[in-house]
Formats: structure tokens, sequence, C-alpha cells
């Protein structure tokens, strides 16, 4: 692929003795700041714990209609 004229004018610039403006780039720019965490068991059943959960009524089946 061919070099952008960016990139050219940076490396010139290098070559010249001039500081290279990639080192002035924050090191948080190559981490990825998100966490990725998929659910536990136990926290998926946590979500759904007191799901169709009436405190007045008692239904043995657990349905929200009958």
């Amino acid at each position: 692929m061919a070099k952008s004229s960016a990139k050219k004018v940076r490396e010139k610039a290098v070559r010249e003795g001039k500081r290279n403006p990639e080192c002035n780039r924050s090191p948080f720019v190559f981490s990825d700041m998100r966490t990725r965490k998929t659910k536990t068991k136990k926290e998926q059943l946590y979500r759904n714990k007191y799901k169709n959960r009436h405190s007045d009524e008692s239904r043995i089946d657990g349905s929200f209609y009958g």
C-alpha cells in the first residue's frame, strides 16, 4: 500500500531531527477501556429471582394470569 502524505511528512520531520508527533499520543489511545464480561449463571438467576412474585398472593405455578 502507498503511504499517506501525512505519514510522509512525519517521517521527513523525524529524519530532520524533529520530534515525532506519534510520541505525543496518550497511552490510553491504544487500550480498550470497555470491560466485556458475560454474566455468570448466578447473576442470571439473581436477575430473574423476583420475577412473577406477588406479595399478597401465593401461586403454585408462578403464572401471571390464573
